[in-house]
């Protein structure tokens, strides 16, 4: 534990916190974004998508990038970059400029997720992986736990545009110290012996593609569905249980607040139980609690399934980020992780006006019991496959 709580991990997990301080204010703040620009909800769909889309397609460049330059310009480019974007998104006055401006989001902030999660993999033991990656998503969660709580505040006081450009002025200073603090740690790509701290190990096996593809294909798909099914939480509760827009937002910080545990623990169980079974479970048990919404009444049933959409999306992440970690060489790692955030972020961008139009056509109910098969479906035949290419 010494070692996962010394040097980069707690850096990481700072620096994670605040590259999501701006980009996690969209999703709380859209039932106002709704009303000013009278959206329904397939346009309202689009605005999370101009910037998921965007960031998803920026993860390419930015894995291949991480490779071959320093990681920690990277790193700062995204944690600066995404705060001048917010402050923009918070000055736009059109329905067309938010959606320019959170595009501009997405280009920017590409680079942190390859760069970061790679540097954090080459620092630790493989044993360790999962919990320090774990650690390294409890920096996101905080952001996402506190971005709709400051949302909802400042929203209802000065109005939805002013959390943007007030949290993206304690983003750029972060972004500026972190890149002094990472100066004293990175690990540095040379041929020369490693630098302190940075843990050398044999390149991953090769013979494992079709499990690897599997589990990148079952991982990214059931994080896609998840995330954008979840973006249209503080809609659904406004519609369906005639909450106050301000409570509509607050509560997606019940989902993120569960990754302050649900990432280190789903870290620790999988360096102990395997990588493989801790995906499974969870993308088995994703479609339930997707369908569930649609029978459990407001309050605490409303918030044990909050829980769980939660649990699910760190425990899935986290776990997926550390088996790539595993069977990737270190040489190459950025490139794949690219890949795979490049599969999470952009599936969720496409995905999720699509689930605003199959709400618009078919309703809530019938959506999410499409969607909740259609989760449980793939784990099955991604199970199989699994089972058939065993060793």
């Amino acid at each position: 534990m010494r070692s996962l709580f010394s040097g980069l991990v707690p850096l990481f997990a700072l620096a994670h916190c605040a590259h999501h301080l701006v980009t996690a204010l969209t999703v709380p703040l859209l039932p106002f974004i709704r009303d000013e620009f009278a959206l329904d909800y397939t346009r309202a769909g689009f605005v999370i998508s101009a910037f998921g889309v965007v960031y998803g397609i920026s993860q390419l460049p930015a894995g291949w990038l991480g490779d071959r330059i320093e990681p920690r310009t990277l790193v700062t480019i995204s944690i600066c970059g995404v705060a001048v974007a917010g402050i923009l998104v918070g000055l736009s006055q059109s329905y067309l400029m938010l959606l320019i401006f959170l595009v501009l989001m997405g280009i920017l902030g590409g680079g942190y997720h390859p760069a970061s999660t790679t540097m954090i993999s080459a620092t630790v033991a493989p044993k360790n992986r999962g919990q320090a990656l774990g650690i390294h998503m409890m920096g996101g969660s905080v952001s996402y736990f506190l971005a709709p709580l400051i949302a909802a505040a400042l929203a209802a006081t000065l109005g939805w545009r002013s959390p943007f450009i007030i949290m993206a002025m304690p983003t750029i200073a972060l972004g500026i110290v972190l890149y002094i603090l990472l100066g004293h740690h990175v690990p540095v790509k040379e041929t020369r012996p490693a630098a302190p701290g940075h843990y050398v190990e044999t390149p991953a096996a090769p013979g494992h593609l079709q499990r690897l593809v599997t589990l990148l294909i079952l991982g990214t798909f059931t994080q896609a569905v998840v995330i954008s099914t979840a973006s249209f939480v503080p809609l659904f509760l406004v519609d369906n249980f005639s909450i106050s827009k301000e409570t509509a937002a607050a509560s997606m910080s019940l989902i993120y607040a569960v990754g302050l545990l649900a990432g280190p623990l789903g870290g620790y169980l999988s360096d102990h139980l395997g990588r493989v079974s801790i995906i499974l479970t969870v993308c088995f048990i994703s479609g339930p609690v997707i369908y569930l919404l649609n029978l459990v009444p407001y309050g605490f049933g409303i918030g044990i399934l909050l829980v769980l959409v939660g649990t699910t999306i760190y425990f899935n992440s986290t776990v997926v980020q550390a088996y790539i970690a595993d069977q990737t060489s270190e040489r190459r790692r950025s490139t794949i992780l690219g890949i795979y955030f490049f599969g999470n972020m952009e599936g969720t961008g496409v995905l999720t006006p699509v689930i605003g139009y199959l709400i618009d056509r078919l309703g809530s109910y019938q959506s999410f019991t499409i969607i909740g098969a259609a989760l449980f479906t793939v784990a099955l035949i991604s199970s199989i496959f699994l089972w058939i290419s065993r060793d």
